[in-house]
């Protein structure tokens, strides 16, 4: 049976479209990163009372703007 240390050898030697393929291919295989069963509707029923009880707690959207563009230039 094969390591880790050998699959990813191999893999880096396949070319850039076929390690794409194969990306594409392992991450459909695996579940999805925040399993929910509701799919995040209590979450985000939880997140919208916590915003009605204190509206303070949320961001404008020019805030949001500003963010992503100065963590964008801080790279």
């Amino acid at each position: 049976m094969s390591t880790i240390a050998e699959v990813e050898r191999l893999a880096l030697d396949l070319s850039e479209s076929d390690r794409a393929l194969l990306v594409a291919h392992l991450l459909r295989s695996l579940p999805p990163f925040l399993y929910d069963e509701d799919e995040g509707v209590a979450e985000a029923l939880r997140r919208a009372a916590d915003f009605e009880s204190d509206p303070d707690i949320g961001i404008s959207l020019e805030q949001l703007d500003e963010q992503i563009k100065s963590r964008r230039k801080n790279r």
